[in-house]
């Protein structure tokens, strides 16, 4: 699914801008990515994502300084007016992700499938519009129920320059996710002043949603053993018994959670343990360079 949402959103942001071969390179190539084992996305890759930061070689720097540069990069990403400042930081911070940190490119193309997904639904939206008659100097359209859908060249340029904004900020978000274990971002947040009551929600989300979607993919093999899958109509029901067997289960979970915390007199903050990292030079000569790029690509290129 993901390799031909990648092709038809690439063919509907290039057609007409590329002769016809290097059009069909840019469109298949990177589809061809996602039909690798390592692009297929795993569910329960929230552990996965939390191994991987604990592993990375990054994690041997401040927390404090990642999340800074991090959010500024982030601002700056959405802040530009030309597609090619984000693109860059993008590669240039899987670059760094992948040969400093040592991130398995396994692990970290499987973990881009899933925000993928979503960004070139958006993108389709975006390039794609419905008229009553064929628009005139359209990329591409096709009939579609007495009308046309159609790809205007004003709809690519903002549907590139909005995909081109997302990745940017995927690969921010990435390169923070992927280089810093939970505990240290909280202790990173505690310390701007983050109110406890949002970091120990935070904690809390994070630890039970994953131990839910493993409730219900053991309930989902347990329903698939006996067949409860086979047949739309059984399909269905199983699926409602299955959700709402969670649903109950959750609140169960959520309840025991609560008096287990109570009896160790939980006063409202979850602490961690924490080393303090001192601030490397070498980690503000990777991300100084990034942010002055990114100001001067916003400033210059609009």
């Amino acid at each position: 699914m993901t390799a031909l949402l990648t092709a038809i959103a690439l063919l509907s942001l290039f057609a007409g801008r590329l002769a016809p071969i290097p059009l069909a390179a840019s469109c298949l190539l990177p589809a061809a990515l996602f039909l690798l084992p390592a692009g297929r996305h795993r569910h329960g890759g929230g552990p996965v994502m939390d191994a991987c930061a604990r592993r990375s070689r990054l994690s041997r720097e401040n927390a404090g300084v990642k999340a800074a540069g991090s959010l500024l990069l982030l601002v700056l990403c959405i802040c530009s007016g030309s597609p090619w400042p984000p693109l860059l930081l993008f590669c240039f911070l899987s670059g760094v992700t992948l040969l400093w940190g040592k991130t398995r490119p396994h692990d970290y193309l499987s973990l881009l499938t899933l925000p993928a997904v979503f960004l070139l639904l958006s993108a389709l939206t975006l390039l794609w519009d419905f008229f009553p008659e064929r628009p005139a100097g359209a990329a591409l359209s096709v009939p579609f129920f007495g009308g046309w859908l159609a790809v205007l060249p004003a709809s690519q340029e903002l549907a590139g320059l909005v995909l081109a904004r997302a990745v940017g900020a995927v690969g921010c978000l990435y390169f923070l996710s992927l280089s810093t274990p939970l505990p240290e971002l909280l202790h990173a947040a505690r310390r701007a002043h983050v109110p406890a009551v949002v970091t120990s929600l935070a904690v809390l989300i994070y630890r039970y949603l994953f131990l839910l979607l493993d409730a219900a993919r053991t309930r989902r093999d347990a329903a698939d053993s006996r067949l409860g899958y086979r047949g739309l109509r059984r399909s269905l029901r199983t699926t409602g018994l299955v959700y709402g067997n969670l649903l109950a289960h959750g609140f169960r979970r959520a309840g025991a959670c609560y008096d287990a915390m109570e009896s160790r007199c939980f006063t409202g903050e979850i602490a961690f343990l924490t080393r303090p990292k001192p601030v490397t030079a070498r980690l503000l000569l990777l991300l100084l360079p990034a942010v002055a790029a990114m100001l001067a690509g916003v400033l210059l290129l609009r």
